[in-house]
């Protein structure tokens, strides 16, 4: 609701008031270092990995770091955009420079670099590390599958030149991931928040089913 009240928002001020606004529809961000933080490491960016608030690739990599399964929830068909933290800031500074003139529309930018689905995403991290992967109860209320269709040309024609997943994860996985896995708790990794009731029972019948598998295995 915020999302869509902010763009009406904005056609109202450009057009009534003659706001220069650029809308830029933000993607995923990953990585954790730019040019200016890998002078010091203090200067690290936060690296959220916990199954509740933590992005689904962060959580991949913190997992393969500590040789947890990636859990990949419900059929891994969802699809998400990507867009690396250096790239953020460069998107930022060409819609700076590349603003709307007084009286235009609203400018809109998709603010991402590529998309993939999820459980596409874990078996790359998985082909890189050696992890297993594990699909669990989805906590949201949302499609098993979907298409996200979505473009960056004009950030492409702007000059952006992206780095993508496959040139910068294994650093992700090295420099960071690995570096401080001794500071990970396994704790946050499963998500314990739930969209609704129904949502929460699944992973609870899922997880006792589970269980009683393991205990039948475990008496023969």
């Amino acid at each position: 609701m915020t999302k869509t009240q902010d763009a009406l928002l904005f056609q109202f001020y450009a057009k009534n008031d003659g706001v220069r606004i650029t809308d830029l529809h933000q993607g995923i961000v990953w990585g954790t270092q730019t040019e200016e933080t890998r002078q010091d490491e203090r200067l690290i960016n936060r690296f959220d990995y916990d199954g509740d608030y933590g992005t689904v690739l962060n959580r991949f990599l913190m997992q393969a770091a500590v040789d947890h399964p990636l859990t990949v929830h419900g059929s891994g068909g969802q699809t998400r955009a990507f867009i690396h933290i250096q790239d953020t800031v460069r998107c930022i500074e060409l819609a700076l420079k590349n603003a709307p003139k007084q009286g235009e529309r609203v400018k809109i930018l998709n603010q991402m670099t590529e998309s993939h689905r999820v459980r596409d995403l874990a078996r790359m991290i998985a082909e890189m590390t050696g992890a297993e992967i594990a699909n669990v109860p989805n906590p949201r209320q949302e499609a098993d599958e979907n298409e996200l269709v979505v473009a960056n040309d004009q950030f492409r024609d702007l000059g952006l030149k992206p780095i993508t997943l496959a040139q910068g994860l294994l650093d992700e996985v090295t420099d960071v991931a690995r570096r401080y896995a001794d500071r990970a708790d396994l704790s946050k990794v499963p998500c314990v928040s739930h969209w609704n009731a129904a949502r929460e029972q699944a992973a609870r019948d899922q997880t006792g089913a589970r269980v009683t598998r393991l205990e039948t295995r475990q008496a023969s």
